[in-house]
């Protein structure tokens, strides 16, 4: 391995296109690493579906994944969209050595990605900080993944970490992340709500409730009373509801029609024209959040305003040719100069009131609907 600590698929000094592994994940991941390759157009693109080793890739084979974006139902839309559009496909990055890898998530990070160069982008919102989250950021009793998106970053395993909003970077780094690794680009598909006003979805005025995928994550969620709570909400008005795409539809379309009948159920299209014509937003910890923050609606969810507004996405048009811009600087760099893939580092910056913000304000917001 050369002395920079980085494999290279190209001898010193020679000219040369390089190559960038864009590992996907859920269709919205998946198009936003399709914008950043777009921006980057001095480089050879190939994406994957995303991908594990070892046990979880065990699990995964088991069919025991599939709430995930490990998941055969996010990789059938992977694959197709990447064969529609006509891209290089190396599932699991085994044709080549690569330049850089751009990432959209590290709850796992396989072994064959570790030696390259990396990019992690934040890909939306991310779940609250639980006990889940303390056990692994101070211990490491847990896998990353047992806290879902909480753990976000905290594997460590990237030169920089492209993030969407200065909100966001104090979020990261409060969770132990070293702040000279954060850069704020804004995130692709979120940098320009606005365009989403113009659309073809056939309702106008309503109450749009954004359901998310607790259950399926192993996480509690009384749903009868979340329902409840929304039709008090819609007091009258047109209720829509949009399903997260991990959840079971046949159950939670059976609750919606029990508790909120008239209620229209949605369990595919586009989430973001949904909440661009709807006059409230309804929904627990979601990354619509940000669609329903940048064009002024109404919001009932589990963050207050003032977080809300500190979270959401850079509105600046252009996340994707920023993000390129820091793949550029890493490729460009010729030495290591950051630590890598070191969690122990990371669990070093935990600070003292950590404890703290577990029983107190993370804790209340969960609760706000008493669900």
């Amino acid at each position: 391995m050369p002395r920079d600590g980085y494999r290279h698929s190209h001898s010193a000094g020679s000219e040369h296109r390089p190559k960038i592994l864009f590992i996907c994940g859920s269709l919205n991941q998946t198009t936003q690493m399709h914008q950043i390759a777009a921006a980057l157009p001095e480089c050879d693109a190939y994406f994957t579906p995303y991908y594990a080793d070892g046990f979880i890739e065990g699990l995964r084979k088991r069919g025991m994944a599939e709430f995930t974006i490990l998941g055969g139902k996010h990789f059938a839309r992977t694959v197709e969209y990447l064969r529609d559009q006509q891209f290089d496909i190396d599932y699991r990055g085994e044709r080549f050595e690569y330049d850089l890898v751009v990432r959209c998530a590290d709850l796992v990070v396989p072994r064959n990605t570790r030696g390259t160069r990396s990019i992690l982008v934040q890909e939306g919102m991310t779940d609250p900080r639980n006990l889940r989250f303390y056990l692994i950021k101070y211990f490491g009793l847990l896998p990353r993944w047992a806290a879902s998106t909480a753990t976000f970053g905290l594997s460590d395993e990237y030169d920089r970490f492209c993030v969407a909003s200065d909100g966001y970077r104090e979020h990261f780094i409060e969770n132990g992340i070293l702040a000279e690794k954060l850069t704020v680009t804004g995130i692709p598909n979120f940098d320009n709500c606005a365009r989403f006003l113009r659309n073809g979805f056939p309702h106008r005025g309503y109450v749009l409730v954004c359901t998310s995928d607790m259950r399926e994550t192993l996480r509690y969620e009384n749903r009868p009373k979340f329902i409840q709570k929304c039709v008090e909400i819609a007091a009258g008005r047109q209720l829509i509801f949009k399903l997260h795409p991990n959840e079971n539809v046949a159950r939670a379309t059976t609750e919606i029609n029990t508790f909120a009948p008239g209620a229209l159920v949605y369990a595919t299209g586009k989430a973001e024209e949904m909440v661009a014509n709807c006059e409230v937003l309804v929904t627990r910890y979601s990354t619509v959040i940000f669609y329903a923050a940048a064009l002024g609606k109404e919001i009932h969810c589990d963050l207050d305003n003032a977080e809300i507004k500190a979270l959401t996405p850079v509105q600046n048009g252009r996340a994707a040719l920023n993000i390129a811009d820091v793949c550029r600087d890493v490729l460009s760099e010729d030495t290591n100069t950051l630590p890598r893939g070191n969690a122990k580092i990371l669990r070093k910056h935990a600070r003292k009131n950590d404890i703290r913000q577990l029983l107190g304000s993370d804790k209340r917001r969960s609760f706000r609907y008493g669900i």
